[in-house]
């Protein structure tokens, strides 16, 4: 696993041993970028990287000219790698790290008064966060107007097409991976 393109383009990123984390493919992710800065530039963007595991998607958004990302993860031993990824990239000035589960997260980010661009949602597909996260998402408004969510999912099993203001763009499956795209849309 390695970053694809930017500031920190062929920097190696660490994962733990087992199945702790279930990182993006770099195929997958090279895809999902691709399909991003096809739609809105990068520089300048706030990120958000629900159940971020090792970064790599908030780590890539921040290495081609994201401002801020904003990681949650809940896994304590996950976390210590993800800030060591930070590191070895040299983005850790640009990135905070919450280590407790999604819906925590996003209610410490709302007192915090934060908005993002981009969030970025990769849950373990068998979790029950799907929905629960991405009304949140919706009802906090977290998201900017405009703003970007892509979740990842099972092929198996994809999302609905409209949570709230939140809607399904674009849906795109590598394999057993789908990517579903949402845009805020004004209330």
């Amino acid at each position: 696993m390695r970053v694809i393109a930017g500031s920190a383009r062929g920097v190696r990123l660490t994962a733990p041993a087992g199945i702790q984390t279930r990182p993006t493919a770099d195929r997958v992710k090279e895809a999902l970028f691709s399909i991003i800065v096809s739609r809105r530039d990068l520089f300048g963007a706030r990120i958000l990287d629900i159940c971020g595991g090792t970064g790599s998607l908030g780590i890539e958004a921040l290495s081609r000219g994201a401002a801020f990302c904003s990681f949650i993860e809940q896994n304590r031993t996950v976390v210590e790698i993800l800030e060591r990824n930070l590191s070895r990239a040299g983005l850790a000035g640009k990135a905070e790290c919450l280590p407790v589960d999604a819906l925590n997260g996003l209610n410490q980010l709302l007192r915090k008064g934060k908005t993002y661009d981009i969030c970025f949602f990769d849950p373990p597909y068998s979790s029950n966060l799907y929905l629960p996260v991405i009304e949140a998402l919706n009802s906090y408004g977290l998201l900017a107007d405009g703003g970007l969510l892509v979740a990842e999912c099972s092929s198996r099993h994809l999302l609905a097409g409209q949570v709230g203001n939140l809607v399904k763009i674009d849906s795109r499956i590598y394999g057993d991976t789908a990517l579903e795209f949402f845009v805020r849309e004004s209330p």
